[in-house]
């Protein structure tokens, strides 16, 4: 589904690359940490450290989990 038009398109990369990439960067970090703080939200409560670790990586990445034991 894409409901941006073309030009909406390219009038955010113009602003994201008119940012430094320091700016670029952090703003992907900031992300990673909004994602994974929403995936450890859903997870259940009380797990261990190494449960919830092994649940996140489950959640984010399911078909690595299918091919590698902890």
């Amino acid at each position: 589904m894409k409901d941006t038009t073309a030009e909406i398109e390219k009038k955010y990369r113009e602003m994201l690359m008119a940012k430094s990439g320091e700016e670029r960067f952090l703003m992907g970090i900031s992300m990673f940490v909004t994602a994974k703080k929403i995936v450890e939200a859903s997870l259940p409560v009380g797990l261990t450290p190494k449960e919830k670790r092994r649940a996140m990586l489950k959640r984010v990445y399911p078909e690595l989990i299918l091919s590698y034991e902890f």
